[in-house]
């Protein structure tokens, strides 16, 4: 599985060639993988970088860091961002809360220095400058985290990414196909109206560019997504899912939004952090993303982002960055994922129904 993992992220997702070169960031944990792709890389004539990650050591840092220290951004730090071809980020947790007991505070202060590189980020990849993919290794502590065994959550995580398909890419490629018919839809619309249990929420579209996420900068992929006219969102939403930010979780998180920006936002659990988090700068009060989740083999939450935005039958906002690709124009030091299930309700688009209980509808596409 993870040959066939690693043969599909470096010439599926990046499409890694000759003299480019290739960070890949990962835990210890995720080392068998990284082997796999390093071998890949060689094999193309990529030149691998490792950048070994540790929770303990990020624990470290926010623990003993000055203010001036949260908020330094390094030159070398700056410098691959601005340079490296291609980056393979690999969730591969050995620790899902080593951030819990870390005051929010500090948190927030590093989110915003660090936007700098954000925005280098977001830049190289509007321009196309920048090649990237964030894929998950099973490990104990996210199968822990999910409520699954290991070898439950290996199955799943498998399952999820198409490796036991005799082709993963060409299922990766009809995946795209069927999205790509969305896309085309969508990109006639102009306002999306969701409605259904604890949300009504309408938002214009029209004149941005929707995207197939089809598995090459995410894998898995699994969705279409967009960003809404900054001040078009309006009504309100209850999310069903826990937002987990750096291990912090939220749970009940309600936004209600007037004129694009969130004017109330509250949670049963981690309202306090929430509030913070709004309030890192005055793009995190708005949207940057809305998407539909269209991975039916993802079918339950395991609180990994990765795959719970894309969990068929779901929608997903996201506070603060929009990808410039989309043509949205709201900039944060945050990307704030947040998760509607709507397998029991509906969206109308211009007052026409196109989606219903987690689906299109057929004649539609």
């Amino acid at each position: 599985m993870l040959d066939k993992l690693a043969k599909l992220i470096v010439n599926y997702c990046i499409r890694a060639s000759e003299g480019d070169e290739v960070k890949i960031s990962a835990t210890y944990e995720a080392m068998p993988l990284v082997r796999e792709l390093w071998r890949e890389l060689v094999r193309v004539n990529a030149y691998p970088i490792l950048n070994l990650v540790d929770e303990v050591l990020d624990e470290i840092f926010y623990s003993y860091a000055s203010d001036g220290l949260l908020k330094y951004v390094s030159k070398v730090d700056k410098f691959i961002q601005e340079n490296i071809n291609a980056v393979i980020s690999i969730i591969s947790y050995t620790h899902t809360k080593h951030l819990v007991s870390i005051d929010p505070e500090k948190l927030r202060v590093r989110s915003q220095a660090l936007r700098t590189l954000s925005e280098v980020f977001m830049r190289r990849d509007f321009e196309g400058s920048l090649r990237w993919v964030v894929t998950i290794y099973p490990t104990k502590a996210l199968a822990q985290e999910a409520g699954m065994s290991l070898i439950t959550y290996e199955d799943f995580i498998y399952k999820a990414l198409k490796l036991y398909e005799d082709d993963p890419i060409n299922a990766w490629v009809s995946q795209s196909r069927f999205q790509e018919k969305v896309i085309n839809m969508l990109g006639r619309v102009s306002e999306l109206r969701f409605l259904g249990s604890d949300i009504d929420l309408t938002l214009r579209v029209d004149g941005r560019k929707w995207v197939n996420d089809d598995g090459r900068r995410n894998m898995p992929g699994g969705e279409v997504y967009t960003a809404p006219i900054e001040d078009s969102v309006e009504g309100y939403v209850v999310f069903t899912y826990p937002v987990i930010w750096r291990g912090i979780e939220m749970d009940g998180v309600k936004l209600v939004f007037r004129r694009g920006e969130v004017v109330n936002a509250s949670a049963t659990k981690g309202e306090e952090f929430l509030k913070k988090i709004v309030d890192v700068d005055e793009g995190a009060k708005r949207v940057g993303e809305v998407a539909f989740g269209l991975n039916y083999d993802i079918d339950r939450f395991t609180k990994q982002i990765l795959l719970d935005e894309k969990i068929g039958g779901t929608i997903h906002l996201a506070l603060g960055s929009a990808y410039l690709v989309t043509g949205g124009t709201n900039k944060s030091a945050i990307h704030l994922d947040l998760i509607k299930d709507l397998r029991d309700g509906k969206v109308f688009a211009d007052g026409d129904l196109i989606y219903s209980n987690g689906r299109f509808v057929s004649d539609i596409l």
